[in-house]
């Protein structure tokens, strides 16, 4: 089997694995003061400050969750509840386009919840790079603005320029929230540009259902689970102690073997020229932007993309169509209708720590046979 899908999920890294048994074998909660708990705590703090080097960020700043999804949330409620009660309330939540859905749900149950509050799309280009001359425009209008904006695109890979957006947003007192998800490990992180960044351990090789919330010192949260008052309050119930030893030996790996991403990189462009080559009718989207050095985002004219999945499936081949959220789903992808592309079907193929020259010959060689058998079909 050949798989070539880790925007959805990395494969368990060697060290997390070894992490996460080490973990398994301490019988401590990380709250209780015996030397099982202090066992504990320490495996989270190690964890802590892992993360924290990974985001370019400080140990405290780390707040451990469920995963990014939890920590989108996390960042948006608790953004709003805290600036509501600290006098300088959030009244737009301005959002990129092609956020995940994680945000954008979010964001419209707040609207929808709260009739003060407003939510702004913020248009992309043609290549899926934020537009920033609407969002300087946008950010001009009235009342407190929260922006969210994704460091790098899950589904093109496309790299969003998050220092000019956070200059806006400093400019406007406006608030803003990473989503850093697909962009770390394979971009450096710079916590320092905003308000908020969301983490998620398993796209780095860490297991699923363990991610992190990175808030900065002075930005306003207000718990969302409240009870034994753990991570300073501000998400309470006890640590996922196996989950997070794992993400900090991930973190760990990332930062050690740092020329990963140019391995990574080569294998992705090597992937690319192959298939221009075999297949000139291949479409690269979003190639002309700055993207990730694992992720290719690929459309044949006349394969829908539930058909390339299923074909490079049964041909051993595992790779997306579109955001793993969404790829059971027949709807167009709202990051592509974003890009003005409603009418492309696409497949994501991503590499990762694992992966090989022979990864990319094998998604070359599977679409070759798919385009040769259904050449004919299309003839006729």
């Amino acid at each position: 089997m050949t798989y070539c899908d880790h925007n959805a999920t990395a494969p368990l890294r060697p060290e997390a694995r070894e992490a996460m048994a080490r973990a398994l074998s301490i019988t401590g909660n990380p709250s209780s003061v015996h030397a099982g708990g202090r066992a504990a705590r320490a495996l989270v703090e190690e964890a802590r400050d892992a993360v924290a080097k990974l985001a370019g960020a400080k140990p405290e700043q780390v707040i451990f969750t469920s995963g990014a999804t939890e920590a989108n949330a996390l960042a948006l409620w608790g953004a709003v509840e805290a600036a509501m009660d600290a006098g300088k309330p959030i009244t737009r939540l301005m959002v990129s386009a092609i956020e995940h859905k994680s945000v954008i749900k979010t964001a419209e149950a707040i609207v929808e919840r709260m009739s003060e509050i407003r939510m702004e799309n913020l248009p992309v280009t043609a290549d899926g790079v934020l537009d920033l001359r609407a969002l300087a425009a946008s950010l001009r209008g009235e009342g407190r603005a929260l922006v969210a904006v994704m460091a790098a695109n899950n589904e093109t890979g496309v790299v969003q320029p998050i220092a000019e957006i956070a200059r806006l947003c400093r400019e406007a007192d406006a608030l803003l929230l990473v989503d850093a998800v697909t962009a770390a490990g394979k971009i450096p992180l710079n916590a320092g540009l905003c308000d908020y960044m969301s983490l998620s351990g398993h796209k780095l090789g860490a297991p699923q259902g363990v991610g992190a919330l990175i808030v900065a010192e002075a930005a306003p949260l207000a718990a969302q689970l409240v009870g034994g008052g753990q991570q300073k309050g501000l998400r309470a119930g006890t640590e996922n102690l196996s989950g997070i030893a794992g993400f900090g030996a991930a973190a760990k790996a990332v930062l050690v073997h740092d020329d990963e991403r140019v391995c990574v990189a080569d294998v992705r462009d090597a992937f690319e020229r192959a298939l221009k080559e075999t297949l000139p009718q291949a479409v690269v989207l979003g190639a002309a932007a700055d993207r990730l050095g694992n992720t290719s985002n690929i459309a044949l004219p006349g394969l829908s993309a539930e058909n390339m999945v299923i074909a490079l499936d049964l041909d051993g081949v595992m790779v997306s169509s579109g955001s793993s959220c969404s790829s059971g789903k027949i709807s167009p992808s709202h990051v592509l209708t974003a890009m003005g592309l409603s009418e492309i079907s696409s497949i994501r193929v991503s590499f990762g720590w694992n992966s090989s020259p022979s990864d990319a010959d094998a998604v070359v060689a599977s679409l070759v046979k798919l385009w040769q058998r259904a050449r004919p079909r299309a003839a006729a």
